[in-house]
């Protein structure tokens, strides 16, 4: 039987964990969206990333191997693989999406940002700088003086967990 090497074409599913079992992303469509989240179906993607929908539409997904277009380890896990095959592959966190990092929170005062927004804790924004370079936040805090942003990636510090099944090898 055929086994995946660096270069083929490869289509898989996946389900990415946390270690308290939330998953944070999915190809497969029982387990990619609940009905609180999603938008109409989770055919037609889904516009909240925190359902588990990772910002893609449900299906395998398909790419060349070795081009690390999820993450360098699960590549490496799927070499190998025939289609069929199924492993699960753990990432710790400082691998996946970096560890926690206190100092990419900052305050801003509220007379530095544009007047038409009002930020509201929770909120997700992108600011830019005066190069145009963007950084997605989060607010942390809102008052009448200042805003407290927070720039880490939102699974910064969790360690993650893909269950990867080879579909097939084109």
């Amino acid at each position: 039987m055929a086994q995946a090497e660096k270069g083929n074409t490869v289509t898989i599913n996946f389900t990415g964990t946390l270690d308290d079992g939330t998953i944070f992303d999915s190809t497969l469509e029982a387990t990619e969206c609940d009905d609180d989240c999603c938008d109409d179906s989770c055919d037609d993607g889904c516009e909240d990333d925190e359902c588990g929908c990772g910002g893609h539409e449900a299906g395998p997904m398909t790419f060349v191997l070795g081009e690390e277009i999820l993450f360098p380890q699960i590549d490496a896990a799927i070499v190998g693989m025939s289609p069929g095959e199924k492993k699960t592959v753990k990432i710790a966190a400082v691998d996946a999406f970096g560890e926690y990092d206190k100092e990419k929170v900052f305050t801003v005062p509220r007379s530095d940002l544009p007047e038409d927004l009002v930020p509201e804790v929770g909120d997700e924004l992108s600011l830019s700088n005066e190069d145009d370079e963007e950084l997605d936040v989060v607010v942390l805090e809102a008052s009448d003086d200042q805003v407290t942003f927070d720039a880490n990636h939102p699974l910064a510090g969790e360690d993650v967990t893909f269950e990867i099944e080879l579909v097939s090898i084109q």
